[in-house]
């Protein structure tokens, strides 16, 4: 840039070379200060190859990037030729990438950019067409489909806080203030085009390294979500439906635009807040022991005892059958016909018998509701005995019958603290967390989907007005998750119209968020999720 000089009213002279710089100088500190805050990667791209050309008075400017062995360019402007590729633009980059390296393995040394990367250096080009160190042809050709002519060339290595070249800032043709000649770039323009680069560099890598944590912080998540979901096949999915069906619903809370929902709007940083929740809802059932988890019958511990049970009844039909046989064996021994009712009073036995092991039978499978008739009867059959070498012992145990008489599903009240203590577990688990601002919210989303809105739930007893929506919002989810969930030991899973039922007397009942549900049902995201997640015979409504 050449020094000019200005006459002003008292007649001083004015350096306007000093005043150039001290512009660059402001302008570079503005930048600095934009690149810092800009959290969008394209943007932030546009903005460093804008700034450098603004500061050097450039008109063009290229960004490429270093992946793997080949430069890829991100972004391209230029002032003249109005072009505006990459970023934000909605234009893609088609140009071929330049490689690091050349068919037998050696440096590329032909391009600038490659150059550059190698060398490790700035280097700054006067005039294109009189350099016979590089290899312009491309740009010769490029100049000749566009009437245009690429002279003075600056390409800046972006280097990381290690000192790796992540990419190359190259700046073309610096116009001259004065009579917009093209002119070359001076040391001036270099050295502050070298500390943009360096500090759009610590911004990248500042950005990489965030995005790296995110997604080794993702990967942690689903991982221990996964291993939850592979402990047992009879829960396996549900960790990773759940946060697909929660997200589904808060999307539809966000475009609901009446009642108290009007008002509920979700950020992308609010999305990945509840996404992050929804993936470690049930991050404590990692602490549930298997045998609970598992237990497919009302019978089972580390195996099925209903076949103990099948056993004393084999031994109760043996006993009929050798009472019976002996019987008529003392008739015949006194030179009698055995009576028929001896007989008859055997079938009559075994007939009784096999009814009492098929009601067990059916019992031991376990259901949404067990009539209280049918807990009488397994407390009546607690009371018969069998005997086992002269030894006189029940028929049911009193563990076998406490279990047999379980009114809902497989699990004893005891087993059901058990499972449903993972929420506990999962809330101090996630408070041993040290979660940045933008997450601070999981623990109270994740920790609350066992809440009922009218204070019944568990484990806090919380009510509707002190759960945030998105709380409420994982409770309707994981509620119809398992509703739905075809893998569970002790039922198949729901049609969507009884599953919808359930949902809608749970509503009725104050278990559930009115609003949320009706969002559920009007913005239809039953029936995504459905054509997700569930076979055909369970989507039996439109």
């Amino acid at each position: 840039m050449r020094p000019v000089t200005l006459i002003v009213d008292n007649n001083s002279l004015i350096d306007m070379k000093n005043l150039d710089i001290n512009y660059q100088l402001e302008k570079l500190i503005k930048i600095g200060v934009a690149l810092s805050s800009e959290i969008n990667a394209n943007l932030l791209l546009e903005m460093i190859v804008q700034g450098a050309k603004e500061i050097t008075n450039a008109d063009g400017g290229t960004l490429y990037r270093i992946y793997d062995n080949v430069i890829k360019m991100e972004i391209v402007h230029s002032d003249s030729l109005g072009i505006k590729l990459g970023g934000n633009s909605g234009q893609p980059v088609n140009m071929p990438d330049i490689p690091l390296y050349l068919a037998d393995g050696s440096p590329n040394l032909k391009n600038v950019v490659s150059c550059s990367y190698h060398g490790n250096k700035t280097i700054n080009i006067i005039d294109a067409y009189n350099d016979q160190a590089y290899d312009f042809s491309g740009t010769k050709a490029f100049d000749r489909q566009n009437n245009y002519r690429s002279k003075s060339f600056l390409a800046v290595p972006m280097k990381s806080h290690e000192g790796d070249t992540i990419g190359i800032l190259q700046l073309i043709n610096s116009i001259d203030k004065t009579d917009n000649s093209v002119s070359g770039f001076d040391a001036v323009s270099q050295h502050i085009t070298e500390a943009l680069a360096s500090q759009a560099a610590i911004v990248l890598i500042k950005q990489r390294l965030i995005a790296d944590l995110e997604n080794m912080f993702e990967s942690l998540i689903q991982l221990i979500a996964t291993a939850i979901d592979d402990k047992s096949p009879h829960t396996g999915g549900h960790c990773r439906r759940v946060p697909e069906l929660t997200m589904m619903l808060a999307e539809a809370a966000h475009n609901t635009q009446q009642g108290y929902l009007k008002d509920f709007v979700m950020t992308d940083a609010d999305r990945y807040e509840l996404k992050i929740a929804g993936w470690l809802h049930d991050c404590g059932k990692i602490t549930t022991p298997e045998f609970v988890i598992d237990k497919a019958t009302k019978l089972q511990t580390i195996f099925d005892r209903i076949t103990l049970i099948e056993t004393r009844f084999e031994v109760l039909k043996r006993d009929q059958e050798i009472v019976m046989l002996k019987q008529q064996l003392l008739a015949l021994e006194k030179g009698e016909m055995p009576d028929a009712c001896i007989e008859r009073r055997y079938f009559d036995a075994m007939a009784q018998i096999n009814d009492d092991l098929a009601f067990i039978r059916r019992a031991n499978t376990g259901g949404e509701f067990m009539a209280p008739d049918d807990q009488e009867r397994i407390s009546a059959l607690n009371q018969k005995t069998w005997c086992l070498n002269g030894e006189v012992l029940p028929l049911l145990s009193d563990n076998e019958a406490y279990n047999l008489n379980i009114a809902r599903g497989t699990l004893t009240t005891e087993e059901r603290d058990i499972i449903n203590h993972h929420i506990v577990a999962t809330i101090a688990m996630l408070k041993k967390i040290t979660f940045p601002k933008h997450l601070k919210n999981v623990p109270e989303y994740a920790g609350g989907h066992h809440e009922k809105m009218d204070g019944t739930g568990y484990p806090k007893g919380l009510c509707r007005e002190d759960m945030s929506i998105q709380a409420r919002t994982m409770a309707i989810a994981d509620i119809f998750e398992a509703l739905t969930a075809k893998d569970r030991p002790y039922k198949l899973g729901k049609k969507l119209s009884e599953a919808l039922l359930i949902l809608k007397k749970m509503k009725e009942n104050q278990h559930i968020d009115p609003d949320l549900y009706d969002a559920f049902i009007n913005h239809k995201v039953y029936k995504r999720y459905a054509e997700q997640f569930l076979d055909d015979y369970q989507n039996d409504v439109d």
